[in-house]
């Protein structure tokens, strides 16, 4: 059952952050560039390079919001558990 809380958990952790970066990555945009960002950057009416710039920015956004937020899922889970991070992780992934 452990195992079942720990996934769960990672699962509304990476939801969460997925949201949060969504938000943070709009914003930046916003603030760099000065416009709203692309609803569709696949639409081949967008600038490439406007697009390119964008997949770059949310990927990197997203995929830090996702890794901090399993970190931290992990280490709420652990100290939950009375184990260690590793101990955890071993236990999700095997």
């Amino acid at each position: 059952m452990g195992n079942l809380a720990a996934k769960l958990l990672t699962t509304v952790a990476a939801i969460g952050a997925a949201a949060l970066a969504r938000k943070m990555t709009d914003g930046t945009w916003k603030l760099v560039t000065g416009k709203d960002s692309p609803s569709n950057p696949e639409d081949p009416d967008i600038d490439i390079k406007e697009a390119i710039a964008f997949a770059v920015l949310s990927g990197v956004v997203m995929g830090l919001a996702r890794m901090l937020a399993n970190r931290q899922a992990t280490k709420v889970m652990a100290k939950g558990q009375g184990k260690s991070s590793k101990q955890l992780a071993d236990s999700i992934n095997g």
